[in-house]
């Protein structure tokens, strides 16, 4: 299984791919950096609304994840060199679980690394909020990376695909419809979030946290299952 996970982060390691990743997460704690030091500056249900909840957790951590995980899988369909790894005496799940661990052990450090800075210069170093924020981001990360690599294992047009998705309902969709919050990736983020820190977001109809929790763990492994099942049922070129 180490093989394949050495395997798998070379291939996804490049420089353009690292220099995106680098860039959007940079955003979020020089946007809020930014609204800090106007002379109005934001109140807090804003920040929370804008920097926070829309852009780092329904825009910039999918985009990272997307941009490591769907290639995971989709690049081996792509080049037909999935066989070779179907072929080897490692039971699917070793195969999925490796890719798994490459992408988060890629895209996890960048999102991160970006909930950390922008809350520490949101909320002045408050170390309650600097874990919550990291650690919602974290779990929005997770299964971000659980849902992107299955997509890749579905389809070769896994990014377009995880775009569409990223705009229509993380973007669009569970913002304006409240039942399918219990589906987004975003909204679950967020409620962990509120659950480790209640000043966080205590404006909003946040998911339970019991149920924010229990939607993390049957989402990344109903994902990682699906993966597996894919896997050993699929044709592979």
């Amino acid at each position: 299984m180490s093989t394949v996970y050495l395997l798998t982060l070379r291939q996804l390691t490049s420089k353009w791919r690292l220099g995106i990743m680098t860039v959007l997460a940079a955003l979020p704690p020089i946007i809020a950096a930014v609204m800090l030091s106007q002379r109005e500056a934001p109140t807090v249900q804003v920040f929370e609304t804008v920097v926070l909840g829309a852009m780092l957790c329904g825009a910039i951590a999918p985009l990272v994840v997307l941009a490591i995980g769907a290639p995971a899988f989709a690049n081996e369909l792509e080049d037909r060199t999935l066989a070779n790894l179907t072929l080897s005496p490692l039971p699917r799940w070793h195969i999925v679980l490796a890719k798994l661990m490459a992408v988060l052990t890629m895209s996890a450090p960048f999102v991160v690394a970006s909930a950390l800075v922008t809350s520490w210069v949101a909320f002045l170093g408050d170390p309650r909020a600097i874990v919550a924020v990291t650690v919602g981001a974290l779990a929005g990360v997770t299964l971000y990376t659980a849902a992107f690599v299955l997509l890749g294992l579905m389809s070769t047009q896994a990014i377009g695909i995880g775009l569409l998705y990223v705009v229509v309902w993380e973007g669009f969709f569970s913002g304006f419809v409240a039942g399918a919050r219990l589906l987004s990736i975003r909204y679950t983020s967020v409620a962990v979030m509120h659950a480790l820190d209640a000043r966080r977001f205590s404006w909003a109809t946040n998911l339970d946290a019991s149920v924010a929790a229990v939607v993390t763990l049957l989402g990344v492994a109903g994902f990682v299952w699906l993966s597996v099942r894919r896997l050993r049922r699929m044709d592979v070129p």
